[in-house]
């Protein structure tokens, strides 16, 4: 095994830390204070290849597998977790699902323009009754003719108002019907469909989170995705690639609050000595850098399940459900090492300990990973 990140690999890191240097951390307490989803920055990121990372070359996209993706995220969120959450929720979700599960014409014609930044995508899955509990959905698609009409509303989706292109999960068949809901692709500007209520939030500010509204909707069957019943087997496989996302962006707030404490400490004189000196506090930065190191194994054990082929859904799980509960923990040990510094506007920190709740709740909270594992462990018997 061959621990060495690869050339690739560091040249996107390098990349990807000058691009937030110079265009996102003058910004990022203003876009925080004014919920501000920066729209043009996801352009200039679609000129580097980020908004297309893992769209193959001959879709516009960069081509790369997860790993590179991974480590994308990671430096984004170091700087911002809103822009990394953005940033993964656009790739992993929209993007990918219309990669996967598209056929040709709609490859061709949504893909090159996601790739590219020119559209932002949504996902729409999660409604107001239905979070964890997605097959009692009761946002419907009804067929007539060659029709589609779409009816109800999705919830916490991330662009909601913004997205040019959106991917909805819809019920065509009865409730708790695995084989009861069905993928559609939806664009901007169709008649009956819009966004709502734009969500006021504890931390991620800069990513908008709103309502999709569905009022007699209608578009063709062409914008089906895959065939009809299939769309909630879809997702779940989404969810698998999604989650290595989420664990990437966790991994990155953490490490942006593990880098400003760190340097805190070491700054930061008492009794005569930096802080850094003191066990109270050196044994507190040797915790949190422990949990940095197993999240970013096991997300590179997931990142190879993808890639490569292996249990991804477990695995992606363990890495979702372990870096996010070490980043809500890292970014609560940093205020502690600020002290009453760390909880002002004036240090990055308390931004940091707002961003990380998210992590353990979106893409499927730390319980439901819990109860993922769990029955993957069950299954597999003593294997």
């Amino acid at each position: 095994m061959n621990f060495q990140e690869q050339e690739t690999i560091a040249a996107i890191r390098t990349m990807v830390r000058d691009f937030a240097a110079q265009e996102m951390a003058p910004h990022v307490l203003e876009w925080d204070e004014a919920q501000h989803f920066p729209r043009d920055l996801f352009r200039r990121m679609g000129e580097l290849g980020l908004m297309g990372m893992l769209v193959p070359e001959a879709y516009g996209g960069s081509g790369l597998g997860y790993h590179e993706y991974a480590a994308a995220i990671e430096e984004l969120a170091a700087t911002c977790g809103a822009i990394g959450l953005s940033m993964a929720a656009h790739n992993s979700l929209c993007t990918n699902h219309i990669l996967t599960f598209g056929n040709e014409s709609q490859k061709e014609r949504y893909l090159p323009a996601l790739a590219s930044g020119e559209h932002v995508g949504a996902w729409g899955l999660t409604e107001a009754g239905t979070g964890s509990d997605a097959m009692r959905m009761r946002c419907t698609a009804v067929k007539e003719g060659d029709e589609w009409v779409l009816s109800g509303t999705k919830n916490w989706i991330t662009h909601g108002i913004s997205a040019e292109v959106v991917v909805v999960l819809a019920r065509t068949g009865e409730l708790l019907d695995s084989h009861g809901i069905t993928a559609f692709v939806v664009e901007r500007g169709t008649p009956g469909f819009r966004g709502g209520k734009k969500e006021n939030k504890l931390g991620m500010r800069a990513s908008e989170t709103a309502e999709l509204i569905f009022e007699d909707c209608r578009i063709p069957d062409a914008q089906r995705l895959g065939d009809v019943g299939e769309g909630f087997i879809q997702a779940m496989k989404i969810l698998d690639g999604g989650r290595i996302s989420i664990a990437a962006l966790s991994l990155g707030i953490a490490q942006g609050a593990f880098n400003a404490a760190r340097n805190y400490a070491k700054e930061r004189e008492q009794f005569g000595q930096p802080i850094a000196h003191f066990q109270g506090i050196g044994f507190k930065l040797a915790d949190m850098a422990v949990g940095l190191e197993t999240s970013r194994l096991l997300i590179a054990k997931a990142c190879d399940c993808k890639e490569r082929g292996g249990d991804v859904t477990r695995f992606g799980a363990m890495a979702k459900y372990h870096a996010s509960e070490e980043c809500v923990r890292i970014a609560t040990e940093a205020i502690q090492i600020f002290g009453g510094y760390g909880y002002t506007k004036d240090f990055p920190v308390e931004k940091f300990f707002r961003d990380s709740k998210l992590c353990t709740i979106g893409e499927g909270t730390s319980e439901i990973q819990k109860l993922v594992i769990s029955r993957g462990l069950v299954a597999r018997g003593t294997e």
